[in-house]
């Protein structure tokens, strides 16, 4: 058994998080969760308090979840971490690593600049530029920049009235601000989740979308089963994730008409997809990971 003290950042009580907090602690016999909601930051020390803990006192943290949305506020979060790691503490992922993700334009923009294929996707502030680009996909989804399991997300067809579309812009922009438009893809019915851990390959399971729905989420329905990925799909979702440095990452692909596209890589990873979809307990492999990589510290 380890010695090592790591807690998990996340969301008490939630699966994801406490699966993890589990195996931690049967590894080590120490349990921290941290709510980030209750955290306070001393900016002249660095020091991160929780309920009478100075995390700064840890040998690591496992960041699994930052907030149960995406938002800038989510964010802020992620930079109150870089305290821990400019004190030495070790994170898993590093926080400049996952504030990459946690915006939706920053981190498809850096997977553009790579090469890795995408859906065609166009960004602008301005409604009719937005209404002439719905005219140009046919059918485009509307995104916030920042949501997880198509959260917020709007299907605009270029088939429909366009005072319609028009107005959905307008309440868009009301909520979220900038327009990120994506050409919708055919997904076919699934798409694949393709799990890395310390950049290396883990596994790939499918969510297979509930019937008549446009998405394959979890949260509208899919379920999920076991992928078995190419070689060169695998390099796909191997390159995609290489664009950050994340110890435990989901790589969202879909198979299209025109070759595989990446929707994007998760700034978290989902331990559930892994477990369900292909048997693999992730998140005991990334304790494991996260105790060796310590172990090398020394």
């Amino acid at each position: 058994m380890s010695n090592k003290q790591v807690a998990v950042i996340g969301t008490p009580g939630k699966w994801s998080t406490e699966v993890l907090a589990d195996r931690l602690e049967k590894m080590t016999g120490f349990r921290c969760v941290v709510d980030m909601h209750e955290v306070v930051l001393e900016l002249e020390s660095g020091r991160l308090l929780y309920k009478g803990r100075v995390l700064n006192d840890l040998d690591g943290v496992v960041i699994k979840k930052i907030s149960e949305v995406y938002s800038p506020a989510a964010d802020d979060r992620i930079r109150m971490l870089t305290c821990l790691q400019a004190d030495g503490v070790r994170c898993f992922s590093a926080p400049g690593q996952v504030s990459r993700l946690i915006n939706r334009l920053e981190g498809t923009s850096a997977l553009a600049r790579a090469g890795i294929p995408l859906p065609l996707t166009r960004v602008t502030e301005n409604t009719e530029a937005a209404m002439a680009i719905v005219r140009d996909f046919g059918k485009a989804i509307l995104k916030p920049l920042y949501s997880t399991k198509a959260r917020g997300m709007e299907i605009l067809n270029a088939a429909d009235d366009p005072s319609v579309n028009r107005h959905k812009l307008i309440c868009f922009a009301e909520a979220h601000g900038l327009f990120y438009l994506q050409r919708f893809v055919n997904l076919g019915g699934q798409d694949l989740g393709m799990v890395f851990l310390g950049g290396d390959y883990l596994c790939t399971y499918a969510r297979v979308g509930e019937e008549g729905a446009w998405n394959t989420t979890i949260h509208s329905g899919g379920k999920y089963q076991a992928y078995d990925a190419s070689p060169e799909l695998i390099e796909l979702g191997r390159k995609a994730q290489s664009c950050f440095d994340l110890s435990f990452t989901t790589v969202d692909i879909a198979l299209t008409d025109e070759g595989p596209v990446v929707f994007e890589v998760s700034a978290f990873g989902g331990f559930s997809g892994a477990l369900k979809g292909c048997g693999i307990d992730a998140a005991e492999k990334l304790c494991a990971h996260v105790l060796q990589e310590l172990d090398a510290d020394l």
